[in-house]
């Protein structure tokens, strides 16, 4: 039997998702887990739900002064999401 060179665990799980072509539909739920991170707790103390579907994340926000101020920092947001997920997956974000 031919010896192959040790992977980590890390790595055989991405392979995994590559393979089977999960490795967005996990990147898209990653960046829903980050939103608290990304956004700070004030902001998501106001969320009330938050999916992602097809690259768009859909936040449900109960204020709706701050739902006005979001819809300004839409792009940053999602470059900031992108950033934390180390992933190019949420194109757009829609705030409701």
């Amino acid at each position: 039997m031919k010896r192959t060179e040790a992977q980590s665990i890390a790595e055989i799980f991405d392979e995994v998702l590559r393979q089977n072509n999960l490795d967005d539909t996990f990147n898209e739920q990653k960046a829903c887990h980050l939103w608290p991170e990304v956004v700070g707790p004030q902001i998501n103390r106001r969320t009330t739900r938050r999916y992602v579907d097809h690259g768009v994340m859909h936040v449900y926000i109960s204020s709706a002064p701050l739902k006005s101020e979001l819809e300004f920092l839409k792009s940053r947001i999602v470059q900031l999401l992108n950033d934390a997920v180390g992933s190019p997956v949420i194109k757009a974000l829609m705030i409701h």
